[in-house]
């Protein structure tokens, strides 16, 4: 395996491209090892759902677009980012009994704790913000062949 791979993808802020960011996202990480049925990847797939909602509906139409970003790091630590251009950080709400939103944000960071990781949010050096998580990796990722097979 590689000591480092990554995997972008660049999507218009709108409610489909939550759906497209999370099969992007599980379909990558299969082929880097992690088989789409366990438990990991219902966990992963939680998390890029809430980050890429909150990108689509937290911009208010300020950020065209959202990235999602990919990164494996020695088989040791992934990192999954939905960067956004819009300036404005997200806020912690409190949990009141007649929110309707803005739990996301509490979901993803128990959700990565749950894991052993964290959640980060910095600027970006264009102006907007990139919200991450970092989760241990612990799948044994396939090595990938030259032809770009995964070896059995």
């Amino acid at each position: 395996m590689a000591d480092h791979l990554e995997a972008s993808v660049t999507l218009p802020s709108e409610p489909a491209s939550v759906a497209t960011a999370r099969g992007y996202v599980v379909s990558t990480l299969a082929e880097w090892g992690l088989p789409s049925d366990t438990e990991v990847a219902d966990t992963v797939r939680l998390i890029v759902s809430e980050l890429a909602t909150n990108a689509v509906q937290h911009t208010f139409g300020q950020s065209p677009t959202f990235t999602v970003d990919i990164v494996l790091d020695r088989d040791e630590h992934l990192r999954i980012g939905v960067t956004d251009s819009h300036p404005r950080f997200p806020k912690r709400l409190p949990a009141a009994v007649q929110q309707d939103n803005g739990r996301g944000m509490v979901i993803i960071r128990w959700l990565a704790a749950e894991r052993g990781g964290r959640l980060r949010v910095r600027a970006t050096p264009e102006g907007g913000k990139t919200v991450s998580i970092e989760l241990p990796w612990t799948v044994p990722a396939r090595p990938v062949t030259t032809a770009g097979q995964q070896e059995p």
